[in-house]
């Protein structure tokens, strides 16, 4: 059942339904979502110092944000890449969420601000992913300590990067303490029990997402390759252990379920976390859904015990 807190905004956007994809630009789309952001977000912690900062690649650069708590126990550097349907989001839209683990996790938090679709199609953002996280295990001292244990983490789009970047890396021997995958997207096809029953009237909108996954992968056409349905690996043997969180009224939750249970078939360890009530995106609506911050602190929690495990 949907959380109670919800229901006005949900009301809202039933009446106001947002405009095709089709009827505005790219960066139309991207400045509401961060108008939406910043609309939704709760208290800033004003004990956590975010740097702006860069990734040098071979042949590009990448804006990048370091948040260092003040408490700061330098065991791990978790390498955020933000949600967006692969199309929207930036450093700004999930600033507050980076704080806000960066603080209830006393660990530093390296925000990636990866190329985004139409303009760079697959696999440009897959790519920023796998080098980033390459570039930041070689020079993790530029970040943190030099023997940080290094964690990939995202939302939504972002966490199907992390995922099959978690993935390449592991047949390179680049070891990641774990993967925390937040209300993940796992392929563009989108036909589970729970995509039709929250498709639409939740705020996230599978036409929307179906539209935004063809923008993502361009001319590339084969929807069963590993690195843009997940799903379909055929083997995750020696993944890093995960963390995956998915929401009851998401229509990505039976996704997120399946994950983890493929996960486990290949004996990875997995952490399954259910928020009942809550829709795609509500852990950056602190602000508005008070219940939104006491998951965010459970998953701080968990995430503070994997990379404890894995020391």
């Amino acid at each position: 059942m949907i959380h109670s807190e919800f229901e006005p905004y949900l009301r809202a956007a039933r009446e106001n339904p947002e405009p095709s994809p089709l009827a505005v630009s790219p960066g139309q789309r991207r400045q509401a979502f961060r108008d939406e952001a910043l609309r939704f977000r709760g208290d800033i912690p004003l004990d956590v110092e975010a740097r702006d900062t860069t990734i040098p690649l071979e042949d590009r650069i990448l804006p990048a944000r370091l948040y260092v708590p003040e408490i700061d126990d330098r065991k791990a550097l978790v390498v955020y890449f933000h949600g967006g349907d692969f199309v929207m989001g930036d450093l700004e839209t999930h600033d507050w969420l980076c704080r806000r683990l960066a603080h209830d996790t006393q660990t530093r938090f390296l925000a990636i601000d990866y190329r985004l679709a139409p303009e760079n199609p697959f696999p440009a953002g897959l790519d920023d992913a796998v080098e980033t996280l390459r570039y930041v295990a070689a020079h993790r001292g530029d970040f943190a300590t030099s023997d940080a244990r290094l964690v990939g983490m995202g939302d939504s789009a972002g966490a199907n990067l992390v995922t099959v970047a978690s993935t390449i890396l592991r047949d390179e021997e680049i070891d990641l303490a774990a993967q925390v995958l937040i209300y993940p997207t796992l392929g563009p096809d989108l036909v589970t029990e729970s995509a039709h029953r929250f498709g639409t009237g939740y705020l996230l909108n599978l036409d929307s997402l179906r539209y935004d996954y063809r923008q993502y992968l361009g001319e590339f056409g084969d929807h069963t390759d590993p690195r843009v349905t997940p799903l379909l690996a055929n083997d995750l043997t020696g993944a890093p252990p995960a963390i995956i969180v998915v929401a009851e009224c998401d229509p990505l939750r039976d996704e997120g379920v399946a994950y983890a249970g493929l996960l486990e078939h290949f004996h990875v360890p997995v952490e399954l976390l259910e928020a009942e009530g809550m829709i795609h995106g509500f852990l950056e609506m602190g602000g508005v859904v008070p219940e939104a911050l006491a998951i965010v602190d459970d998953i701080a929690a968990h995430l503070t015990r994997v990379v404890g495990a894995a020391a």
